[in-house]
């Protein structure tokens, strides 16, 4: 089991900066990859950006790429995700999941933290 705890949402205008942590624990984590997903409210959950948590590999969605940056502290068992350039559109509520390895779903998720860009 991976137990996972978002932080650090808040509200922001646009063109600000908001940097959200996921603090992990539970099984060990050298095969996870850990991924940030957002939804709004009469949509689907959206990928937003995932990293291996053993070589550090990153995976962005396009809209977010070049904005957005996510790292992880292994010794904190944490991973962050840097959010500059913010914009409305941004406005969701910001997941932190896990899975063990590509060929898996993404089975641990944490509550969830919400995030609101003003214009």
């Amino acid at each position: 089991q991976v137990q996972l705890v978002e932080s650090g949402g808040g509200l922001v205008q646009a063109g600000g900066s908001l940097r959200l942590s996921c603090a992990a624990s539970g099984r060990t984590f050298s095969r996870l990859i850990m991924g940030w997903f957002r939804q709004t409210p009469g949509k689907e959950r959206e990928f937003v950006v995932a990293i291996n948590w053993s070589g550090g590999s990153t995976y962005y969605t396009d809209s977010v790429k070049g904005r957005f940056t996510i790292s992880r502290d292994i010794a904190k068992n944490t991973v962050y995700l840097q959010m500059n350039s913010l914009k409305p559109e941004d406005t969701a509520v910001y997941y932190c999941a896990a899975r063990y390895g590509e060929g898996h779903d993404y089975d641990y998720w944490g509550q969830g933290t919400q995030v609101t860009v003003s214009s």
